[in-house]
């Protein structure tokens, strides 16, 4: 019996340490904020304060895939200005060209037509302030994250990137009244090709397409490798409070071995670099609810590359590892997809494979991810996220009743044979052995089984904890309201009523079944309810709401069963 217990304690043990390094994923978005005043610095930044030299690219003399880095960024070569007559003027001198639909407002810097800024303008900073979109790339004195690409050309013998000066050829800059999309060209002039680079965007979506059209009007065929990044500097959102640990930030992408690989930008991406061939894949860069991707066309080999530059920054990068070419007198065009946006499941499934995972529901996610369907599609129905999340509890709790009543019929029989129990404990208490023979005669008479009040519990925990990933994971809850004073069931109880309601039906819980025989462990659970209200301040109100509609539930449940047990006693 005091095995089973122990089998029983040491897994509620184990699920309390995994919810203590898991809570901690929602203190990302707190440390993530943007201040108002970082935003409005990166949109006044000059364009020349932009280029990052230590991101050019070197192509191999001998192959055509893209390798090695030309840190230096000397001997840039020289390409031609456009003639002040052709460009259109940008309404912040040299500063970066903004481009505003209804669900983004990105920044593009001129030089290389790099995407330096972009802001979610269906997802706030902060709750309930609106004027203050969250701000996912950006670039200024605090922060370094952007997205660019750009091609790579052979100057001397030497590989430079392309990110000379573009000249604005668009007029609409902003996604107006019904119109479905908005096309931003971009066009360089460079030794006879005329290079424009296309940027569309459409209405209800995070996707930009980025394409560039070359007309080749020299004499000769022209090459150059397409290559994308994602530079983004080391810093890691910080502990909040003294429990807090930092959720998952770094880049992530599908290889061969794995369908989604993780590298931590504090620590693998510092010990070493990573390069990996495939075709059908994507690069991205993820963190807290949000994620940022590199989608190349399907059908060709694309070499992925992680490495940590001198400056300390790092880049996750891709290119083709077939040449772009353009023969004499003629157009070509080539480009990639960059999503920069919420980690909406169902959207990130459509664009490539296996880019979901980003939606981390840890090792759990098979059973996490019908979790979340069934969630969303009873949010379809009631339209709030607390009522869906009832709901869904309510759900669990129908499919798992019958195990549960057999958890709860053996608690209460074990609670109802504890008087025997006692007495038998003082009358072998010395004598162990003689104690568990006693003990296994009485199970026999009184028909009590001690195995199927653990299993039960047990095998409910795998689901328990998928729905806990799930609910920490789900961008959706982010400044969801629920009633009365929850505002954003992805933030803590602001008056910490729902973790208060918790431990006292832990504690209720606690009182409806039997005592532990041995002193330590009855302690031990004694404090429990304590230690997991303490824990639950800080939790999301939706997982707190969760737990108190669980355990509610599972007192009724209990209650009745116990009742039934007694009077058939």
């Amino acid at each position: 019996m005091n095995s089973l217990r122990n089998i029983l304690l040491g897994g509620i043990l184990v699920v309390t340490f995994l919810l203590v390094i898991e809570y901690n994923k929602f203190q990302e978005r707190q440390a993530d904020l943007p201040s108002p005043v970082a935003t409005q610095n990166s949109s006044n930044m000059q364009s020349d304060t932009l280029a990052l030299p230590e991101a050019l690219p070197e192509i191999e003399e001998d192959t055509s895939v893209l390798a090695g880095n030309n840190e230096t960024g000397d001997d840039l070569p020289v390409f031609e200005t456009p003639q002040p007559e052709q460009a259109v003027s940008l309404s912040k001198g040299n500063g970066p060209i903004e481009v505003v639909t209804d669900t983004l407002r990105v920044h593009i810097d001129p030089r290389g037509g790099d995407i330096v800024e972009v802001a979610l303008l269906q997802h706030h900073a902060e709750l309930n302030k609106p004027e203050y979109p969250f701000v996912l790339l950006e670039k200024n004195a605090a922060r370094n994250y952007t997205a660019s690409l750009n091609f790579v050309v052979s100057e001397n013998g030497k590989s430079k990137i392309l990110d000379a000066p573009f000249r604005l050829v668009s007029q609409d800059l902003k996604l107006d009244g019904d119109q479905q999309s908005l096309t931003v060209d971009l066009q360089l002039n460079y030794q006879q090709k005329l290079i424009t680079k296309r940027f569309t965007f459409t209405r209800g979506s995070y996707l930009i397409d980025v394409d560039y059209l070359v007309e080749n009007r020299s004499d000769a065929t022209w090459s150059a490798a397409l290559f994308g990044q994602i530079v983004r500097d080391s810093y890691v959102p910080g502990k909040s409070n003294a429990f807090a640990m930092n959720s998952f930030t770094g880049y992530a992408l599908s290889t061969h071995d794995t369908n989604y690989k993780k590298f931590n930008v504090a620590d693998d991406i510092e010990r070493d670099t990573f390069e990996s061939v495939i075709q059908d894949r994507w690069i991205a860069f993820v963190q807290h609810y949000f994620v940022s991707a590199w989608i190349p066309e399907k059908g060709i080999d694309v070499s992925y590359k992680l490495k940590k530059l001198p400056s300390g920054l790092n880049r996750g990068s891709f290119t083709p590892s077939k040449l772009f070419t353009v023969a004499p007198g003629s157009r070509a065009e080539t480009g990639a997809h960059f999503y920069a946006g919420p980690k909406d499941i169902r959207e990130l499934q459509k664009l490539a494979p296996h880019l979901d995972k980003t939606v981390d529901y840890g090792f759990l996610w098979f059973i996490a991810k019908p979790l979340f369907y069934a969630m969303d599609n009873i949010h379809s129905y009631v339209g709030n996220w607390g009522i869906a999340i009832i709901l869904l509890t309510l759900a669990i709790k129908a499919v798992f009743f019958y195990p549960s009543a057999i958890s709860y019929r053996s608690m209460a029989k074990m609670r109802k044979v504890q008087p025997l129990m006692a007495e038998l404990k003082e009358r072998y208490g010395e004598d162990r052995q003689r104690m568990s023979q006693e003990l296994m005669k009485l199970y026999k008479r009184e028909k009590v089984n001690p195995m199927s009040g653990c299993l039960p519990i047990l095998m409910q925990m795998p689901v328990f904890l998928a729905l806990y990933w799930m609910i920490m994971e789900s961008v959706e809850l982010r400044h969801a309201p629920f009633y009365l004073w929850i505002h954003d069931l992805s933030m803590k109880d602001p008056y910490f009523i729902l973790p208060l309601l918790m431990g006292a039906s832990m504690f209720i819980q606690q009182k409806l079944n039997p005592a532990p025989p041995d002193p330590m462990q009855a302690k031990i659970m004694q404090m429990l309810p304590i230690f997991f209200t303490f824990l639950f301040l800080f939790f999301p109100s939706g997982l707190v709401l969760y737990w108190v509609v669980n355990n509610t539930l599972s007192i009724l449940q209990q209650y009745v069963i116990t009742k039934q047990i007694e009077k058939s006693g």
